[in-house]
Formats: structure tokens, C-alpha cells, sequence
């Protein structure tokens, strides 16, 4: 008997450390930030090389110092960065939110389309714990949300505008999301989302991503994991849920979706979609994977973006 429980506790114990162990590196595989986030000249080559296209846009901003950045201490006592470019004499601006260990810089694609093609002044930041933005731990899109929203309220003041779009694409979709269901700065007048490729919480998310990786089940590892992420970083994977802000939101939006996708699987638009109540639209991109509908779909992403910008434009 004695020696029984010896090997039972035993065997307990070589669970409960490789437990820990095993959410301490899930939790550093999630959300450690990239160490290369500040090399913004990595950065802009990528962007080159992944769309040439925009570059005479680029070039024609640095040509005339048009293209600027700016550093602004947010409610938290952090300090975040942004790149901003203004259009002269519009009162319509749109905020680009980059994803899961990117930069602003290289979703200057985004900020294109709404510049040229909407006459729109455009900001671009840098996500908590992205780019040259302080923070120690990605958020995976939750605690950002309360970061957009104050750079809402610095674009306008910055650009004298209040008519907003706010467009994110994969978790910067999910932040999107989570924006959506809060309350608006009082300057905007007029405000809708584009999302693309976001997910249902962070919980499924990462659900999915166990189980397609690792081949592993949610338990124990997935609540383990989420405890150590409430205790350190004070939110868990279940309330970082933008199905639940989605829920919320009464300004309209634009789903968008790559129909094969298997990071962000393609299914998790449906539920998003279905729970926005009212002023929505879905768009599939035909074969596309995660964060490539733009890529694979130039003309026809622009054109679905600017066709869902001008029907909701402030009258």
C-alpha cells in the first residue's frame, strides 16, 4: 500500500511539473513578442518584395515627407508608436491593424487602398508589445482594444476628422472585433469595421492551433495555460472573445475571409458573422489562406472595401 501511494504521488507530481512546463513554453509560444519587432528596415523590404505594386505610393510620401510617425504615452503609462499620413482637407480617416507579430509597416497595403483610393488620412500603430511599441507579452487582440481606441481619439484630433473605419486583419481582426463592442470616442460621428480573417476568442484559437500542431486536447494544458496568462498578464483565453464584442457592436461591418484558411480556419467567420446583429456583409475569398485574400485578390478586395467605405459614409 505504501509503496502504491509513493508511486501514485509520485506519478502526480511528474504530471503537475510537466503541466507547468508545458503551459510555461505554450505561453511563450503565444505571446513572446518577435525579437527582431524593431528592425524596421526587415520590415520595409518585405513589404517591397510581397507588393511592389504600392512602392511608386511609398516612395512619392517619402519624396515629400508625408509619410511620419509619432510616439504617445497611452492610458497604461506605455508609450506606442504609429505611422501617419494625412490628406489634406478630408475629415475621413481610417486606422490599419496589423497582426500576430507584425509591424504597422507591413500593412501599408491597407493603408493604400484607403489613402489613395478613399481620399481617407490613414494611421497605422504598433501593437502592444509589436514593433517600436513598448509592452513585454503580446494580448492577443484583447488589451489592444482599449490602445485603438485611444488612438481613435488622437487620429481625431490629429487629422480633424469623424468619419472612421477601422480595419485589422487576422489578430488584428480579432482587435477590430473587440473594438467594435466598446463605446466610441465622442469626436467620431461615423464609424465602421472591416475584419479580416479573425478569430472566434483566443480560446478557440488556440484550441485549434493544439490540436492541429501538437495533436494535443484542450485539457489540461489549454486552462493551464490560460490560469498562468490571467495571473501574469491579467486576462484569460475565454474572456478574449471577439464573437462576444461582435455581439455588441451596432455599426457595420465587413467580414472577410480567405475560403481556405486553415490557420484561422474559414469556419469561424460564420459564427462571427451570425452574431452581428444587423449592418453586416461577408465576403469569401476564392482559395485563399490565412491573411492572403488581399494578395490573391487585388482589384476585387479593393473594390469590396470601397463599395462597403461608401455605402456607410457619413451623409
Amino acid at each position: 500500500m505504501k509503496r502504491f501511494l509513493i508511486i501514485t504521488a509520485i506519478t502526480v507530481m511528474v504530471f503537475v511539473v510537466a503541466t507547468i512546463g508545458g503551459s510555461l513554453y505554450m505561453l511563450d509560444y503565444s505571446l513572446a513578442p518577435d525579437p527582431e519587432r524593431r528592425d524596421t528596415a526587415k520590415c520595409f523590404l518585405e513589404l517591397r518584395e510581397k507588393y511592389p505594386e504600392m512602392m511608386p505610393w511609398l516612395d512619392s510620401l517619402n519624396r515629400c515627407h508625408a509619410l511620419r510617425d509619432t510616439f504617445v504615452s497611452m492610458p497604461s503609462g506605455e508609450r506606442h508608436h504609429a505611422y501617419y499620413v494625412r490628406r489634406d482637407s478630408s475629415q475621413r480617416a481610417a486606422i490599419i491593424v496589423h497582426g500576430w507579430r507584425d509591424s504597422g509597416i507591413k500593412f501599408f497595403y491597407i493603408a493604400r487602398l484607403y489613402h489613395q483610393l478613399l481620399g481617407c488620412n490613414v494611421l497605422i500603430p504598433d501593437l502592444h508589445a509589436h514593433g517600436l511599441s513598448e509592452g513585454e507579452a503580446i494580448t492577443m487582440g484583447w488589451h489592444d482594444r482599449h490602445d485603438v481606441l485611444h488612438w481613435l481619439s488622437v487620429a481625431a484630433k490629429l487629422f480633424k476628422a469623424d468619419d472612421f473605419c477601422v480595419h485589422g486583419v487576422s489578430m488584428g481582426g480579432a482587435t477590430t472585433m473587440n473594438v467594435s463592442g466598446e463605446k466610441m470616442p465622442e469626436a467620431i460621428k461615423n464609424i465602421r469595421f472591416v475584419e479580416d480573417c479573425g478569430y472566434t476568442s483566443v480560446w478557440d484559437e488556440f484550441r485549434y492551433q493544439l490540436n492541429e500542431e501538437f495533436s494535443l486536447p484542450p485539457f489540461p494544458l489549454l486552462y493551464t495555460t490560460s490560469l498562468l496568462c490571467k495571473l501574469r498578464d491579467g486576462w484569460s483565453f475565454g474572456e478574449a472573445a471577439p464573437i462576444e464584442q461582435v455581439s455588441k457592436c451596432p455599426h457595420p461591418m465587413l467580414f472577410i475571409h480567405g475560403d481556405k484558411d486553415d490557420f484561422v480556419p474559414s469556419h469561424m467567420v460564420r459564427p462571427l458573422y451570425e452574431a452581428k446583429k444587423n449592418r453586416k456583409s461577408l465576403w469569401f475569398a476564392k482559395g485563399s489562406g490565412h491573411a492572403l485574400s488581399y494578395y490573391d485578390h487585388r482589384e476585387e478586395y479593393a473594390r469590396k472595401v470601397c463599395d462597403f467605405f461608401k455605402q456607410t459614409e457619413k451623409k
